[in-house]
């Protein structure tokens, strides 16, 4: 049972969420002439077709309920409109490294996240353990990896 908690997430992921879903709903009328098709060649005990597409209308019908509670629970936030002295949600974070490499994240829902293009989640732990820290603070997280130490070097609200 999905929690009632709601769900942050910035406008480009609530778009990727919709576009998700009006995909998946226009698969629905394929996936039911599939059913139709494979109902028509006989036996459904011994149909691969047919189970195979009653398989996927399973997966689709849940991708659509779990898109849809996303969507209901979201609370769309745009870091434009945001400004301080700590790091929260969508802040965009400049961080140096143990090397003092700069490198740079944004603070994203779980929809959005993507490390590689420096867009990490509130809830991975390197994104929980910057939520609230300041410029100049030291952070410390515990990656798969092992220990990392960064010191925020920058927050930006863009």
């Amino acid at each position: 049972m999905a929690t009632a908690e709601k769900m942050p997430m910035l406008i480009e992921g609530q778009r990727m969420l919709i576009a998700d879903l009006s995909r998946l709903k226009a698969e629905r009328p394929d996936i039911i002439d599939s059913i139709e098709e494979a109902r028509a060649h006989g036996d459904l005990s011994e149909n691969a077709e047919y189970h195979a597409a009653k398989e996927r209308q399973g997966q689709v019908e849940a991708m659509i309920g779990d898109i849809e509670d996303r969507l209901s629970r979201a609370v769309v936030i745009d870091p434009t409109t945001l400004s301080g002295d700590k790091i929260v949600f969508g802040a965009t974070v400049t961080l140096l490294d143990e090397d003092e490499k700069p490198v740079k994240y944004q603070i994203v829902g779980q929809t959005e996240a993507d490390a590689k293009s420096g867009r990490i989640s509130y809830n991975s732990p390197l994104g929980r353990a910057l939520i609230g820290r300041k410029v100049d603070e030291d952070v410390e997280v515990t990656v798969p990896a092992g220990d990392k130490y960064y010191q925020v070097s920058k927050i930006e609200f863009i």
